[in-house]
């Protein structure tokens, strides 16, 4: 009797251990005044607590109160979009001679990876200590939202100092080139979460040309300076100073200067939010960032009962261009089995 008590419990014991595997989770990166927090459902971003110029802590990324309310949702709110992020025209794209259907879940276009894309799948935790990183990773099965080849995927949040918050996105295709293109789909307000729209943000963005949609908000193909239209924010100015020249607000692909000394990141772009004194500063190694004024948003509820509005955060998404697969001109996002897709944020973070 003791024997198959004993057995009983070692059943339930590891049942347990299984389901508990299974669990999605949140975790905590911490450094004195500076906090962040993820969940390995979409490797997202749940939060991140900064001091203003006054020493008072807001938390400055739009999201929700449950990982739950994460699962299936249309916003995007801090998570890993992929296998490829942005759009892809006509869901499809030709590889080596091959046509490749893609899941159409944005009218006839794919968008973010697909009806289920890697922001809503459960990513393993590989690594975590509080004070340093947390490390999530997936495996994408061949032919999962109609792209061809098994792809291994990580993704590393890091503290690096007192106000530096890294981002490393890994990805090794093991038996078929594949695209791939990941961003990290964050909104921003850097005056709080709960502290109303954006416009009054200042913005200065490092790329002095983008590539035009059309009206499914898929690239054209042209590359086009921005001197002259509302799109120029090569010196700092507020966000919302030229939204009477846009039909709905700022989605579109900047094309990033290279850095002058190869090794470096390029930097991406300055934001400030005056009243708090908060100033965000971005680097990266990708071609280009999505400058995403949250046009689409309308009465979500967020954290703490927050409502957001149409323009209540900002996303400055590192990535390849966007239909890279469908436009030879722009930069190639295939990687074959033998390369690696590597992709490095640097945000850094102060208040004066």
């Amino acid at each position: 009797m003791a024997n198959i008590f004993s057995f009983c419990v070692f059943i339930v014991l590891s049942s347990l251990c299984f389901s508990k595997a299974q669990h999605v989770k949140v975790y905590e990166l911490k450094r004195g005044y500076f906090s962040a927090k993820f969940t390995n459902y979409g490797a997202t971003m749940l939060s991140v607590i900064l001091p203003d110029k006054t020493g008072k802590l807001d938390d400055v990324v739009l999201g929700y109160d449950l990982v739950n309310d994460y699962k299936n949702d249309t916003t995007y709110f801090g998570a890993i979009v992929g296998r490829v992020a942005n759009r892809i025209g006509g869901a499809k794209f030709i590889l080596n001679g091959v046509t490749y259907k893609t899941d159409a879940n944005d009218g006839k276009n794919t968008l973010h990876g697909g009806s289920k894309g890697f922001s809503d799948v459960i990513w393993t935790v590989k690594s975590y200590k509080k004070h340093s990183h947390v490390t999530f990773s997936y495996e994408s099965f061949d032919g999962e939202e109609g792209f061809p080849g098994n792809l291994s995927v990580s993704v590393t949040y890091m503290l690096l100092h007192k106000n530096k918050l890294a981002v490393k996105m890994m990805a090794k295709p093991l038996n078929k080139p594949t695209p791939v293109n990941l961003a990290l789909h964050t909104y921003w307000n850097l005056g709080g979460h709960n502290s109303g729209d954006i416009m009054s943000h200042t913005l200065k963005l490092f790329g002095s040309k983008i590539t035009p949609v059309d009206s499914e908000l898929i690239p054209t193909g042209e590359i086009v300076p921005v001197r002259k239209t509302p799109y120029d924010f090569r010196r700092p100015r507020e966000i919302g100073s030229k939204f009477d020249q846009l039909p709905h607000g700022y989605d579109i692909n900047y094309v990033l200067h290279k850095s002058r000394r190869s090794r470096h990141l390029r930097k991406v772009a300055v934001v400030v939010e005056s009243k708090c004194g908060r100033k965000m500063e971005l680097w990266t190694n990708m071609p280009g960032v999505q400058f995403y004024t949250s046009n689409m948003l309308k009465n979500e509820k967020g954290k703490n009962g927050t409502v957001y509005g149409k323009h209540a955060g900002f996303c400055l998404e590192t990535q390849g261009f966007p239909d890279a697969v469908n436009h030879p001109n722009f930069p190639s996002q295939i990687v074959k089995p033998r390369g690696i897709y590597k992709h490095f944020m640097v945000y850094r973070f102060t208040a004066h």
